[in-house]
């Protein structure tokens, strides 16, 4: 499997250093408000990683996942709402696991609260750990790292030395490229704050100290294999998690860095596209998904019709093309459930073969979703003229299901529509039911009873579908 490097800004084979596990570090959800689905793109797109090195390479994963429950905005909107810190922030932890769920990921080893007391003791200890290597300085009752210190600080934004200014503190959790100042470790508190001491006074923590020591603390000695998160995390937050774990261990942090670019929001198609923003008013999370009609297995099937690299453009009619060709796959292998008994077809396991090696290979060439999409539409479209022609028989679809299951293993949005087809928004024997109702209503040519029951189904999002004798349901 070949990965994107952003610390060497190249593709680079990638295997685990020992024991066939992958030990991989995300940068989750700072839990102040809900996830939105900028967000979400970058949590689904790691997911995919997650999901081909389990499922298409095979390796072990020990895979952590952290919630960033302080820093300035936990803390700032905890008081605004007149909450303790940890209630605040546990709503939208629970939020969140709500809406991963409903998008299909898988839960991943550990998930982490920064301020879990364990990892606010590991703080504590790698913060000693830097000021005995001497890159600490304290000054008003707060500790600083000194950029000075390291000489290869900015290696993985590619920083402008000329253009850092150490010895100019920042105490602000994030800032802006030309910002590359001293950062703080460990912030002393003001007043209805709250606060720890780990050993190295009273305080809290800056936020990229928090990421660090939850990794070194849960992954083990460095360098972990993979540390991930979205692409506006390279700077500040990223680069300063470098500089502190390597500035404590003296060893390199991790192997590889992959960066999820930034969804993008076009209103319209041509309209132009800018980045979700709530200072803007354009920010979109699941439930205003759900309110537009649409469901999670389509926004997943979206991000991943887009390379994880490239900007991913979100729109209205995106989201319904995206729907449109998830109905294309569910239809497709509904087909096979209707195919009649025939002898097998002696080709069909060659096909089947080459599409699941290009469909491999695609993703294992850093995470290319969009191509193997591709080559499960050519096979579709291949299948459906086969059926079509009468080439295809009973025999053939369990071989055919099978490679779509293994797809899916990495995709995740079959099994994630089946699960939502299993909840629908009418209760299954009730749909049964009216199914039934109607079939006794044709039989007795009652059609204006009939065409009762269908449009009530329609218009409560269920879609009745006859094919011969015989009706199927499915969600709108």
């Amino acid at each position: 499997m070949r990965l994107y490097n952003t610390l060497t800004r190249r593709e680079e084979e990638f295997a685990p250093a020992a024991d066939g596990q992958v030990r991989m570090y995300t940068c989750g959800l700072t839990v102040y408000a809900r996830g939105h689905i900028g967000n979400f793109r970058t949590f689904v797109a790691l997911d995919v990683l997650r999901r081909a090195l389990r499922h298409q390479e095979g390796y072990g994963m020990r895979h952590v996942m952290n919630f960033t429950d302080v820093d300035d905005r936990t803390i700032l909107e905890s008081q605004k709402a007149g909450l303790p810190l940890r209630e605040y922030t546990g709503r939208y932890i629970e939020a969140f696991l709500e809406d991963a769920a409903a998008l299909g990921l898988e839960p991943v080893e550990v998930s982490p609260r920064a301020t879990d007391d364990e990892n606010v003791a590991a703080m504590g200890e790698t913060i000693r750990a830097l000021e005995a290597n001497g890159h600490t300085y304290r000054s008003d009752g707060s500790i600083y790292f000194k950029i000075a210190t390291l000489p290869d600080y900015g290696k993985l934004a590619r920083l402008d030395h000329a253009g850092m200014k150490s010895g100019a503190r920042i105490d602000s959790d994030k800032y802006e490229k030309e910002d590359a100042r001293d950062f703080v470790l460990w912030k002393a508190t003001q007043p209805g704050e709250p606060a720890w001491d780990p050993g190295i006074g009273p305080g809290r923590p800056g936020w990229h100290i928090e990421c660090s020591a939850m990794a070194l603390r849960l992954l083990g000695e460095p360098p972990i294999d993979i540390h991930a998160g979205g692409i506006d995390l390279i700077f500040p937050h990223h680069e300063n998690e470098i500089a502190q774990s390597e500035g404590a261990t003296r060893k390199p942090f991790s192997r590889f860095w992959v960066h999820v670019e930034h969804l993008m929001i076009e209103e319209e198609p041509g309209a132009g596209s800018e980045k979700m923003s709530k200072s803007l008013g354009n920010v979109y999370n699941l439930q205003d998904i759900a309110e537009r009609g649409f469901r999670a297995s389509t926004l997943r099937y979206l991000y991943l019709g887009v390379h994880y690299r490239k900007q991913l453009k979100f729109s209205w009619t995106a989201m319904a093309q995206a729907e449109e060709a998830v109905r294309r796959l569910v239809d497709f292998l509904a087909r096979l459930e209707a195919l009649p008994v025939r002898p097998a077809r002696p080709d069909l396991a060659s096909r089947l073969e080459a599409a699941g090696t290009a469909f491999a290979s695609h993703i294992a060439d850093d995470l290319n979703t969009a191509a193997a999409i591709g080559v499960m539409f050519d096979l579709v479209r291949a299948l459906n003229s086969s059926i079509d022609a009468g080439e295809l028989g009973a025999s053939d679809a369990e071989a055919v299901r099978t490679l779509f299951e293994r797809f899916d293993r990495v995709l995740g949005v079959l099994s994630l529509r089946r699960a939502e087809d299993e909840r629908p928004p009418v209760p299954v024997e009730e749909i049964e039911r009216l199914i039934g109702a109607r079939r006794d209503a044709r039989l007795a040519r009652n059609f204006a009873e009939a065409d009762r029951i269908r449009k009530d189904l329609d218009a409560r999002g269920i879609v009745l579908e006859d094919t011969g004798s015989t009706t199927r349901w499915k969600r709108k």
